[in-house]
């Protein structure tokens, strides 16, 4: 099963944060290459200039656990927002994580490809 195009997942993720408040600023399509990350390295150095970033689905993230747990702790460190928005999720806390890793554990299970692009936003 493959996700939306990147025209579709924008429309959800521009309502999503429409309906939070947030300002969608622009969006970073990740390239289509099995665990390719570049986009998102990049995105993590805009850090500071913006509130925090939204994905279309946590199931965007990195398979890499070592890797997933920076991320997190760069956002929670950095006081910045983690979204997800097919999953209604956000990384607030060190409590969310448990909830973001079952779903990666589940997307195991099922084992699909995915591709997905990276949003900022801003509040």
């Amino acid at each position: 099963m493959r996700e939306p195009p990147q025209s579709v997942q924008n429309i959800i993720i521009r309502d999503y944060c429409e309906k939070r408040g947030y300002e969608f600023l622009l969006s970073k399509p990740e390239y289509a290459i099995k665990d390719s990350y570049k986009i998102l390295f990049y995105a993590l150095k805009e850090l500071k200039k913006i509130d925090g970033i939204v994905f279309y689905s946590a199931l965007m993230l990195p398979t890499n656990k070592s890797l997933r747990f920076r991320i997190y702790n760069m956002f929670l460190n950095n006081k910045k927002k983690l979204l997800f928005a097919v999953e209604d999720l956000q990384l607030k806390s060190i409590k969310d994580i448990e909830s973001i890793e079952n779903i990666l554990n589940i997307k195991k299970i099922i084992s699909n490809d995915l591709n997905y692009n990276i949003s900022f936003f801003k509040k």
